[in-house]
């Protein structure tokens, strides 16, 4: 599995905490930028076969790749007040990283709550959109999948071991992804558990668990059909785990209908959120990606069911 290797920058948030963020590739290649933003306890390792395939030029151009780690996650640093691990507070961080490294027009790739961040860029900053690949993520989030997960955000144990980190991401998580090989629940535990200098542990502050706290998932959760709507003038794929509890069939229906160019890759033997580990996904994000700059006359303009 392509590993490039990327620098590690940081930059202020505009309340002056420090974020980190991989930059992979050079702002002098010559591919559209991408920007990938992780879910909520995730970090940018989750990236790295992605975002190397991306920036070496597979299916395309050369380009640049930033993923962010957000507040309290990867090696950002934690925010002394857990009120502030909010999508609001995080956004302001996103538009600070994308001034600060003059990016005025990117692809963004966001899973789960990096989907989020892309849609809410169609209201807050509509111009730097130039394509969005949304991972198991769209404008209606179920409450069964949002319950499962505040269910074990900082409350799992720190595993003593690579083996241990896998079988405790198995119990976890292989009702769900079912197609994982031994070398992907491999690769999974590692973004998940390992440091920059290979050390065990949570790569989140456990106090994100408190914002979840609150939530009632008796009530309808506010939807994002706006800002999705927003993305219309902009190429859209959306990638669906077929055993997602997040993402719902009835919503991505919705989400094509409403986005008539919108193309769909739905990944077998995976939950929420696909790991973009696999080579058939990869080779379809960079096909995607590549299509939009006009870099190769391969990619695809297609629907899968």
């Amino acid at each position: 599995m392509l590993q490039l290797a990327f620098e590690s920058r940081f930059c202020a948030a505009p309340d002056g905490l420090k974020l980190h963020i991989r930059d992979y590739g050079s702002p002098l290649d010559p591919g559209l930028p991408v920007v990938c933003l992780a879910g909520l306890t995730r970090n940018s390792a989750d990236f790295g076969p992605l975002a190397s395939a991306l920036a070496s030029g597979a299916r395309g151009l050369k380009r640049r790749i930033l993923a962010p780690d957000y507040r309290g996650r990867g090696s950002s640093e934690y925010d002394p007040d857990w009120r502030h691990y909010n999508l609001a507070v995080e956004h302001g961080d996103l538009l600070a990283i994308l001034t600060a490294f003059e990016i005025s027009a990117a692809i963004f790739i966001g899973t789960s709550r990096g989907g989020l961040h892309t849609m809410m860029l169609s209201g807050t900053r509509p111009s730097v959109l130039r394509g969005a690949v949304l991972n198991d993520i769209g404008p209606v989030i179920e409450p069964n999948g949002l319950a499962r997960i505040r269910g074990y955000v900082g409350k799992l144990p720190a595993p003593r071991s690579i083996v241990d980190a896998v079988d405790l991401l198995k119990e976890l998580m292989s009702e769900r992804f079912t197609g994982l090989s031994e070398a992907e629940w491999d690769t999974y535990a590692k973004m998940t558990f390992t440091d920059a200098v290979g050390r065990l542990g949570p790569r989140y502050d456990q106090n994100l668990m408190k914002t979840l706290e609150d939530l009632d998932l008796e009530q309808p959760l506010p939807d994002l059909w706006h800002q999705y709507d927003g993305l219309k003038g902009v190429p859209v794929l959306v990638l669906r785990g077929a055993n997602s509890d997040v993402l719902s069939r009835d919503t991505l229906e919705q989400m094509v209908s409403r986005h008539s160019g919108a193309e769909v890759l739905t990944i077998e033997g995976q939950g929420h959120a696909p790991l973009l580990l696999d080579a058939p996904t990869i080779e379809r994000v960079c096909d995607f990606v590549a299509g939009i700059d006009g870099s190769t006359a391969s990619a695809p303009s297609r629907k899968d069911a």
